[in-house]
């Protein structure tokens, strides 16, 4: 599959919430665990993936498998509301 730089930003941003599971991002863009690793240490600065590595290797929330089953949505639930003008 052809990431377009509107996926690489997508899949960039999913990485770093933490509660998107990185099986989320496998089923919408068909891509393994090492392919995502990959991409974000492609397309990050070397202390931002480094960080984002971090990160990942201390959320539970990160992995279906870990997950608290508690855990019912993939994103805060003030991430999509809507702005009112």
């Amino acid at each position: 599959m052809k990431l377009t730089d509107e996926n690489i930003n997508r899949i960039i941003e999913m990485a770093w919430e933490d509660r998107t599971p990185i099986d989320a991002i496998k089923k919408q863009f068909s891509l393994t665990e090492k392919q995502i690793i990959t991409l974000m240490r492609n397309n990050l600065q070397p202390s931002s993936f480094k960080t984002w590595r971090k990160r990942l290797a201390g959320r539970k929330t990160k992995h279906l498998a870990l997950r608290s089953k508690f855990v019912t949505r993939n994103y805060c639930s003030r991430q999509y509301k809507q702005n009112s003008r």
